[in-house]
């Protein structure tokens, strides 16, 4: 079988299959198992169906790094449930999908999945760090648009897009961001910049909205060259673009490195962090084959286990 990574944003899956499942799946002692089983249901049929040979779930260390807040305060800040000074703060998440991250990071150690966060950074980081030096074709498994910023034609890099639901999972390749966006995969996240994003808590350029800055990045590339021709008398920048580039200095200094992907962490090697698929055997199997009973995980991880039996 031929080699390709596989990498999961998993809080928006694991989220995906909270909210995809009911509530009502739980096990003996009342907690929801839902996101569990959906999870690993997921897990089994992505790597099936796009026949990955190794395989990592990016993990959220900090949902909310403080060094992307110190840029632009309102970075994700809709979502705080409690402000934790000195400290992450604590993301909005149903208690019922609380009490089974555990059980997910559990289920997914015993299933050999290997499981890869970095201090002080979001799973969109840990991706864009695997997907960019990755020397083996790459698919981002997520329902996140800012991880557009990866899809690389000639590196083989691409993106399966979850936000229509698994029964309707998009390949995002160049062309397709093109086709929607009318820019390029590294333009995306200056674009991103100049609109805003809203579940993000991006304010963007007031008054710039989608066409209007594909067109200037169509006309003038990257946003440090848009903001080097505003400040020129002869860039070309309209007049009324320049007072809404001008306004809005101060975000635009900062946002980019809020937005932009950090691609350079020290991340274990794809061997180091055990991404190579592999049939579970002996003890972890047993013992995941009987938390699928106590967990009442249903078929989840027969499947789960069945996927990984083909790499054999």
């Amino acid at each position: 079988m031929p080699q390709r990574l596989m990498l999961l944003d998993t809080a928006s899956l694991y989220f995906r299959a909270f909210y995809g499942l009911p509530d009502t799946i739980r096990r003996p002692d009342g907690t929801p198992v839902n996101a569990v089983r959906g999870l690993l249901d997921m897990i089994a049929r992505l790597s099936t169906d796009y026949q990955a040979s190794h395989l990592v779930a990016c993990w959220d260390d900090d949902w909310r790094p403080q060094w992307r807040v110190d840029l632009v305060p309102t970075y994700k800040a809709h979502r705080v449930a409690r402000a934790v000074p000195g400290g992450t703060d604590v993301e909005v998440v149903p208690e019922g999908l609380e009490a089974q991250l555990p059980m997910i990071r559990r289920a997914l150690e015993l299933a050999g999945i290997a499981i890869v966060g970095a201090a002080g950074h979001e799973a969109d980081d840990v991706v864009g760090t695997y997907a960019s030096h990755a020397s083996l074709p790459v698919d981002v498994v997520t329902g996140d648009r800012d991880l557009f910023q990866v899809c690389d034609d000639a590196r083989g890099v691409r993106v399966i897009y979850t936000a229509r639901g698994m029964k309707n999972l998009e390949v995002i390749v160049e062309e397709t961001i093109v086709a929607k966006y009318k820019v390029l995969p590294q333009q995306y996240a200056d674009y991103a910049t100049l609109r805003g994003d809203a579940s993000d808590g991006l304010p963007g350029v007031a008054g710039i909205g989608e066409k209007t800055a594909a067109s200037l990045l169509l006309k003038y590339g990257t946003l440090e060259r848009l903001l080097e021709a505003a400040e020129a008398d002869d860039g070309g920048v309209s007049g009324p673009v320049r007072a809404k580039l001008s306004a809005a200095a101060a975000y635009l200094q900062a946002a980019p490195a809020v937005v932009r992907l950090v691609r350079d962490l020290k991340l274990p090697t794809l061997e180091q962090a055990g991404a190579l698929l592999q049939p579970v055997t002996g003890g972890r199997r047993s013992e995941l084959e009987q938390l699928a009973i106590d967990w009442n995980l249903g078929g989840s991880v027969r499947r789960l286990l069945a996927a990984l039996d083909q790499r054999a």
